[in-house]
């Protein structure tokens, strides 16, 4: 039975929960692969854990660059991950007129930085009655994310959660602003902080998104110590060769060594 995220995301007297996967499905195998690892390696260290990877995306730099492999054949390979491992599944929509399609495969929806303010999406995802993780924009304050919220509240769903993923730093690079965490835990849902994409160093002149994955695990130590609910990471077995977001990821095998280390800072918060 696949667990639900109601159970997950309300997991604050253990563990934090873990958001992760790779940034797009590319093949059948690889998105196998890493959620059969992930899978092991939360079992063991008794974390919650939600698959994460996107069928198709949209918000790219270049022309040229990866964008999926279609729609369908994605997002079947996400529903059968998810049967296969007995784990919940969240993917990216970036138009309203994407959601009820996705809405069929996956069990939550997520809403990409840049879009955190368009109401047509969100009050499409809402009203699937499905989780909805709202990602922050990097463009906008923690106390400004509660708009975005009210929208998922008002249209009848109370499934909602927001994700930090780093602050807008002059024109290519992110800051995180740990006061985002409590803040946003104002409102009274879960809060994520998204170890990966904060890390990113976005506008390049290349047209590749640059970043900085050696400095991951300071950023998640910091944010369990600042009482995340949730972590969102990317993952790849060879983050120089995945199609999408490489730069920045968390290599796979690198992943069970950061968990524990996570899963140790959070057990001295509960003494």
């Amino acid at each position: 039975m696949i667990p639900a995220i109601e159970k997950i995301t309300s997991y604050t007297a253990g563990n934090f929960f873990l958001i992760a996967g790779p940034c797009v499905v590319e093949n059948e195998e690889i998105t196998n692969n890493i959620a059969q690892h992930l899978k092991k390696i939360c079992h063991a260290l008794e974390i919650p854990f939600i698959f994460k990877a996107s069928y198709r995306k949209a918000n790219r730099t270049r022309l040229d660059s990866f964008q999926g492999i279609g729609d369908e054949q994605a997002l079947n390979i996400l529903a059968e991950t998810g049967k296969k491992y007995s784990i919940p599944v969240i993917t990216d929509v970036h138009e309203s007129s994407e959601v009820k399609l996705a809405t069929n495969y996956v069990d939550a929806l997520q809403i990409p930085a840049f879009l955190c303010r368009q109401t047509d999406l969100l009050v499409a995802a809402a009203k699937t009655s499905k989780w909805v993780n709202i990602k922050k924009g990097q463009f906008l304050s923690a106390k400004s994310m509660k708009f975005s919220v009210e929208k998922i509240l008002k249209s009848g769903n109370r499934q909602v959660m927001l994700t930090e993923r780093g602050t807008f730093l002059g024109y290519n690079d992110l800051v995180v602003d740990f006061r985002n965490i409590p803040i946003m835990k104002s409102f009274r849902i879960p809060v994520v902080v998204d170890i990966t994409h904060s890390l990113q160093q976005p506008n390049a002149d290349s047209g590749v998104t640059g970043g900085q994955p050696q400095m991951i695990e300071t950023i998640a130590l910091a944010a369990v110590a600042s009482g995340t609910d949730g972590i969102f990471l990317e993952t790849h077995p060879e983050p120089s060769k995945a199609l999408s977001d490489g730069a920045n990821m968390l290599a796979l095998d690198k992943v069970e060594g950061l968990l524990k280390k996570l899963v140790s800072v959070r057990k001295c918060l509960q003494v």
